[in-house]
This record gives structure tokens, sequence and C-alpha cells, in this order.
């Protein structure tokens, strides 16, 4: 019974490792097409037990978003998505608080993104 249990786990762990790697290259490659189009601003929020948010822009010559990706979520199932209704807004024009007015998670990562921008 104890080394079906012990098996289970490290067969849960080895999962879980597998299922972090496969997030990370997803997020790694969206990252790059960002990287790709301008400089890009990247901001996270955090919580132990709360949802996680990673939030990057990709800002154009004129400091227009010209790219987004978004990622939220507890468990490696999080994927990147696009926030299509900022492309094409200027980086004075995003106001967190309108933009995600019931995510405060959101907001901040929203605010680290345009004040952390290459």
């Amino acid at each position: 019974m104890t080394s079906a249990l012990i098996t289970i786990a490290i067969i849960a762990w080895l999962m879980q490792i597998a299922l972090g790697w496969w997030q990370l290259q997803r997020f790694n490659r969206a990252f790059d097409r960002l990287c790709q189009l301008g400089n890009v601003g990247v901001g996270r929020s955090g919580g132990r037990f709360k949802p996680r948010v990673v939030l990057a822009l990709a800002f154009d010559p004129q400091q227009r978003v010209c790219g987004s990706m978004l990622m939220r979520g507890l468990t490696i199932f999080a994927q990147p998505k696009q926030l299509k209704q900022l492309h094409g807004m200027h980086q004075k024009e995003l106001c967190p608080d309108v933009i995600f007015p019931e995510n405060q998670a959101c907001q901040t990562a929203l605010m680290l993104a345009i004040t952390s921008k290459s």
C-alpha cells in the first residue's frame, strides 16, 4: 500500500514537471513573437493562493500597443491570450482601472507592464 502511494506521488510529481515545462514553452514562444514587434513591457501580479497574472505589451516606435499577451490562472493549463482591445492604443491612454475594472490582479500587471517597458 505504501509503495503504491509513493509511486502515485512520484508519477504526479513527474507530470507536474512535464506539464510545467510545456506551459513555459508556450509562454516563451508567445513572448518571442512579442519581442519581434517592438519594445516589450512585462507586468506580473502575484499571490500564493490567488490566480497569477502575467501581462506583456509590445510597443511600436510611436508608443502604441502593437502586440499583447495575457496569462492568467492557478494551474499549468493557463494559456497566453491576446488582448486585442488594447492594440492601437497609445501608452498614455492605457488606464488599468478602466480596462480591468473588476480585476485587481490584471490592473497591477498592466500598470507594471506600462512602466517596465524597455
